[in-house]
Parts: C-alpha cells; sequence; structure tokens
C-alpha cells in the first residue's frame, strides 16, 4: 500500500482503549500514534496493549492542540458522527493521513474539527467505542487503498487459478 498514516486520540481517558487504538494502529500498520490533551490515567497504557505496540511505532503524547505537529503534506482526517460529515464507505482516504478519534464521552473538540482536512463518520445509528471506531476505520482504508481484487459477485472468496505452474511443478 502507498502512502503512510497515523491513528490519534484526543481527550482520551481509559488506558484501555488507547491500548486497543494502538494495537490495532500496530495491526493495520500505521506509521505513527497520538494523543493530544490525553488524561493522565492513559500513562498505564502499557498494561492494556500487550502487543506492546510503542516499541514498534512512534507515539507522540501532545499535551495540546498546538503542541500537534504532523508530517508535511499529511491531511488530518476527524472521524465524527456529524450531519456533515462524510460517509466512510464514500470517502476516499488520503494517501498520507493522520486518523483522529474523540474521546470516550464526547466529540472532538471545534479546535480539532477546524484543522481536519475532512470530518468523516461511521454510519452507525450511535456511537461506537473509540477502539471500534479505530478498528472500522483502519479496515475501510485497507480495503480501498490496499490494492486487493474486486469482490466476486457469489458469496466467497475469489476463484484462485488451479492451473498447474509447467516450469516448477505445483499449482499457481
Amino acid at each position: 500500500m502507498r502512502g503512510y498514516f497515523g491513528v490519534g486520540a484526543e481527550g482520551i481517558s481509559k488506558p484501555m482503549n488507547l491500548g486497543a487504538i494502538l494495537r490495532t494502529a500496530h495491526a493495520f500498520g500505521a506509521s505513527f500514534a497520538f494523543t493530544v490533551d490525553a488524561h493522565h490515567r492513559v500513562r498505564d497504557v502499557y498494561q492494556a496493549d500487550t502487543a506492546k505496540s510503542v516499541e514498534h511505532v512512534p507515539y507522540y503524547p501532545w499535551d495540546g492542540l498546538d503542541d500537534m505537529h504532523l508530517p508535511d503534506k499529511c491531511q488530518l482526517v476527524g472521524i465524527e458522527l456529524t450531519d456533515e460529515a462524510i460517509d466512510l464507505p464514500t470517502f476516499r482516504h488520503p494517501l498520507c493521513a493522520a486518523y483522529v478519534f474523540g474521546r470516550e464521552r464526547g466529540s472532538l473538540t471545534e479546535e480539532m474539527q477546524a484543522r481536519c482536512s475532512h470530518i468523516v463518520k461511521i454510519p452507525t445509528k450511535f456511537c461506537v467505542n473509540v477502539s471500534v471506531a479505530c478498528a472500522i476505520t483502519l479496515y475501510d482504508r485497507t480495503l480501498s487503498l490496499g490494492g486487493f481484487a474486486e469482490r466476486p459477485l457469489m458469496p466467497g472468496g475469489p476463484k484462485l487459478d488451479t492451473t498447474p505452474d509447467k516450469k516448477f511443478g505445483h499449482h499457481r
């Protein structure tokens, strides 16, 4: 997959949620992770992140919005359930993006939303857990930018080529 992405949360307060976000970011191949104005309790994230993702993915704990410094040409994408937001299934992900999720019991601040190049919503009836929203968003990015073949028309996976490879004597 071309490009890069980072994942972060604004105002997050629960270490288990941040741990799940970091583990998900690591699993999907994030280039970096960050928090903005995180509650001091998230320092216990090391107990919640069993993959020890911060040893593999750079993590930036920014104190406030003014401290946040994204790479050049990196588009900030806010994930927020608002009426004006773009539905995730219709959103074209930027090649270079940083996805930011809101706090557990609230939304992205107006200041954070104003910094975003795009506001995207997951089309659900109500908000899902922040770590679940992260996983859904990164899965969608992987599907749309990952270079996968189109889904087949019939249920099941793509039909595999079972023609024997004459040069190597096995199936392709």
